[in-house]
């Protein structure tokens, strides 16, 4: 028997929340075993090589000749700068509060999609973007509680992953028809993860990395189910929705990644970070709430 379409999207989204949640404290534990540029360079490398498999089947829908700067551009702000930027910050910053901030994404792709893609905008989605960056300002001002775990350039680099992560929807969002979903993600996650892991060979040294099981698994889960799997389902999903809604259903992710972080990290969880963070699920729903000629 067949699922419905809304049975069938309602498990991808929560296939993508669960696994993107606990990729923040699987990360975390996993840059005590190897450096941050070559971790980053691994994980989106081997996603990349186990999807080829299923891409190499479609050769003929990948046009590389006509379609190449799509793919390198995506590698460029879906693999190096957002994957990068993320690894090296979550060693600045505990892993629920670095996704808190990263996920001012959907917000950031709300005005976006207004700007580029000509989706509607309003006073609601004003009001979101201000409490959005104030939700952050609470993070931020109370990041001193925070077991001395926190820095300046932990945020910066934060919200640059946020950042490099939007603008990457959009682009996807707006040149995605022209490639076929399953080269898009293959060649984004090859050519981003063979230009860190040759970054990270140069820079890092491969001694460094200890190959204990329980990292070998971590490495495995993520570059399998957060990498592969995970960027596959996002797409699948984009194709189906406005951008800026499909970036909405993303919102219960930092709350995932706060709860394993906690539970498992023992990572600290303080009123400013609670706060900060409800400031930004009200943002983020004020960004996406949807008209109601459209409800």
């Amino acid at each position: 028997m067949k699922k419905s379409p809304n049975i069938r999207t309602a498990l991808m989204i929560s296939f993508l929340v669960l696994v993107w949640g606990i990729n923040w404290p699987l990360t975390k534990y996993a840059l005590s075993y190897m450096p941050p540029v070559l971790f980053s360079g691994t994980r989106t490398l081997l996603g990349g090589l186990l999807l080829l498999p299923a891409a190499l089947p479609r050769a003929r829908r990948l046009q590389f000749r006509a379609t190449w700067p799509v793919y390198l551009i995506s590698a460029l702000v879906n693999v190096v700068l957002y994957y990068g930027l993320q690894t090296v910050g979550l060693e600045y910053l505990p892993s629920g509060l670095f996704s808190a901030i990263v996920f001012l994404q959907p917000v950031l792709v709300g005005i976006f999609s207004w700007m580029w893609l000509g989706e509607s905008m309003n006073v609601l989605k004003i009001a979101g973007l201000v409490l959005g960056f104030v939700g952050v300002g609470v993070i931020c001002g109370g990041s001193g509680g925070l077991s001395g775990h926190v820095s300046a350039a932990g945020i910066l680099l934060a919200l640059g992953s946020a950042l490099s992560w939007a603008l990457g929807t959009i682009y996807i969002k707006k040149t995605g028809p022209r490639v076929d979903h399953i080269w898009l993600v293959t060649l984004q996650l090859t050519i981003g993860g063979l230009f860190m892991t040759a970054l990270g060979t140069r820079t890092e040294s491969w001694v460094e990395v200890r190959w204990t099981p329980s990292f070998t698994g971590t490495l495995l889960f993520i570059s399998v189910f957060v990498i592969a799997i995970g960027w596959l389902v996002f797409y699948k999903l984009m194709e189906g929705g406005e951008a800026s809604k499909v970036a909405s259903y993303t919102f219960l992710i930092p709350l995932v990644a706060i709860l394993a972080g906690t539970l498992f990290l023992h990572e600290p969880f303080t009123v400013s970070l609670l706060v900060g963070l409800v400031l930004i699920l009200i943002s983020i729903y004020f960004v996406n709430r949807p008209r109601l000629q459209d409800a």
